[in-house]
């Protein structure tokens, strides 16, 4: 009986599969200006698949966009009435059982969940899939993609093994088999694209996947933030941080006044501090592979060197962003004891992030590639803004960083203290180190993410 029960529900699940794909074929004409993006992700914080599909919509698609709405998009997506956003449900981690067997009902869940969303979905030409994660999505996608006529395009943004690898070590049997899937899926797809000339050798080389790079590039908002604009953040941010807050009170009641700037009370003019605090800013998403220990380190010696009677500026140090080792490293700043700095963690509101790139004086990345051949696409949002950066060396950073002309690279915390010491000497200096980078990525003419997306991505999805 139990087996006639199973026989009725697989056959009733292949006739209804079987009637969604003719009807997909069927409005397959439809399809042609149609692009689905996969995220098997926070949407909100994959700002490299919004720009995608921000792309596709201003070149005449409509698209669709699936993942974890956890946070909020850019309002741009929102206000288009040509992308719908399709929630993917999370499944959160299960009370009992060993890791590997919940590590197994997530991903049956997930590649039940995600063919389903799919199927039912309007028919497209492309299934735009971020990878990492590719486990399961990439075998899921390429399914749905044979029955529906759609070919599938990956967007390698990194390797999802060794990320897994950070975790488990690269000899776990579960990171043994992630990257066995994604050599093998990956191969399954109809056009691969990545983040660095370094991934493209490398896939082709060890994998045998030719790929197309794809530079991140900043989005247009990413841009330096006029003086009253970063009066006005200030303001909106010391009512809830109090390193945003003025140390002193004006003379006059009516003047504004944050850390860093003041607004005269008749003529409205926004101006400087004069011995301001300098304004140092980071962007992580807490994981394995930033070590902020590096920055926690190179800030107690920067302290000392002002201690120690160095003409050096107070600093407030901003590190944005989310994830799993955020309570620890807050844990360890709460337990030290600054004078002269102050360390916030707040989470920005998706327009406010680039104002507040625009308005620091230097951004510090700490990103160490887990596969050594992606890179940070915080520090292509800090150029966008002209903002100069410090940035812990790994294998491909050069084809982003270039040492002493737009930052400078490090390899531990006495180097980090060392530059952080070298660039705010006298500040703020008009003729100092800080003020030349600047300089040089105002006049570097730098490609924004449409102009290159046009270039690069467009031909490819044109002329297949």
């Amino acid at each position: 009986m139990a087996v006639s029960y199973v026989a009725v529900v697989a056959v009733a699940v292949s006739l209804l599969l079987l009637l969604l794909v003719s009807w997909k074929r069927w409005h397959q004409g439809r399809a042609k200006w149609h692009v689905i993006i996969v995220v098997l992700g926070d949407v909100g914080r994959s700002p490299r698949m919004q720009y995608h599909a921000l792309s596709f919509l201003k070149s005449g698609f409509s698209v669709t966009l699936l993942g974890f709405c956890n946070s909020r998009p850019y309002d741009e997506l929102l206000q288009n009435n040509r992308i719908q956003i399709v929630s993917l449900t999370e499944l959160q981690k299960l009370p009992v059982g060993p890791y590997i067997f919940q590590y197994g009902v997530k991903v049956v869940f997930q590649s039940v969940h995600l063919l389903w969303k799919l199927i039912c979905r309007e028919p497209a030409a492309y299934i735009f899939l971020q990878n990492p994660p590719g486990l399961p999505a990439i075998a899921v996608c390429w399914f749905v993609g044979c029955l529906c006529g759609s070919k599938l395009v990956i967007d390698w943004h990194n390797y999802g093994y060794s990320i897994m690898g950070l975790v488990h070590g690269p000899s776990h049997g579960l990171v043994v088999l992630a990257k066995w899937y994604e050599k093998l899926c990956g191969r399954l797809s109809h056009l691969n694209l990545c983040v660095t000339n370094s991934m493209r050798e490398d896939l082709a080389e060890n994998w045998g996947i030719k790929a197309v790079t794809v530079y991140d590039k900043p989005a247009s908002f990413f841009k330096e933030t006029p003086l009253d604009l970063q009066h006005q953040l200030f303001m909106k941010l010391g009512c809830t941080y109090s390193a945003f807050k003025a140390c002193s009170e004006p003379v006059d009641p009516a003047t504004e006044r944050s850390a860093f700037t003041e607004r005269d009370a008749q003529s409205g003019l926004v101006t400087h501090l004069r011995g301001r605090p300098a304004l140092l800013v980071s962007s992580t998403s807490w994981t394995e592979d930033e070590d902020f220990s590096i920055l926690l380190a190179a800030l107690e010696k920067f302290e000392q060197l002002i201690l120690d009677g160095e003409s050096l500026p107070s600093l407030v140090c901003v590190i944005t962003g989310k994830g799993p080792l955020k309570e620890y490293y807050s844990g360890l700043i709460s337990q030290k004891c600054f004078q002269h700095i102050q360390v916030c963690t707040p989470w920005l509101e998706a327009e406010d992030y680039p104002l507040l790139l625009g308005s620091a004086d230097l951004g510090v990345c700490l990103h160490k590639s887990s596969s050594g051949l992606d890179l940070p696409m915080k520090v292509v949002d800090m150029f966008g803004c002209c903002l100069p950066v410090c940035a812990v060396s790994f294998r491909c950073l050069h084809e982003l960083v270039k040492h002493e002309e737009n930052g400078l690279v490090f390899k531990d915390s006495e180097e980090l203290a060392a530059q952080l010491q070298m660039l705010f000497s006298k500040f703020p200096d008009p003729a100092g180190k800080l003020s030349q980078f600047r300089k040089n990525l105002q006049e570097s003419e730098q490609l924004r993410w449409d102009e290159s997306w046009k270039q690069t991505v467009l031909p490819l999805v044109m002329e297949t």
